[in-house]
């Protein structure tokens, strides 16, 4: 065995683990954040934004585990809803001009989201037309 080959699965491997270690600290987080919940016996919308936030990283990990790549658009999505929630917890203390940023950023966020959709429908569209002209080769 060579060295490159070495590290590529020891890379491979702490990759995996530490994934697998994402998705039990999330595990452990949504539970501690539902048993809040009960003892306190309210659930506010930042509550349900935090156990989305908890969702979004659980789909994202298993994203990885089915796909061997995270798409880019949800650590996205994660981070606008992140940034929601801040705003939902700091309105009453936050300057205005503070939640206008925080607004933008997600603003800025949606549409780069949006841009990356459109980016894998477009690739999705060339390999498309790669494939049919490729064919059409073949038949001549």
């Amino acid at each position: 065995m060579n060295d490159s080959n070495f590290v590529q699965k020891f890379i491979w491997l702490s990759e995996r683990s530490i994934l697998l270690l994402i998705a039990f600290a999330t595990i452990y987080a949504t539970a501690s954040e539902v048993v809040r919940i009960i003892e306190v016996e309210v659930v506010n919308l930042s509550d349900l934004f935090l156990l989305f936030i908890y969702a979004e990283v659980l789909g994202m990990v298993a994203t990885f585990y089915a796909n061997n790549r995270i798409p880019v658009t949800l650590p996205l999505i994660i981070a606008m809803t992140a940034l929601t929630r801040m705003i939902i917890l700091q309105t009453k203390d936050l300057n205005a001009v503070n939640i206008i940023y925080e607004a933008a950023g997600i603003l800025i966020l949606a549409i780069s989201a949006y841009i990356m959709t459109l980016k894998d429908k477009i690739s999705l569209k060339k390999l498309l037309l790669r494939e049919k002209v490729e064919e059409s080769d073949l038949t001549d």
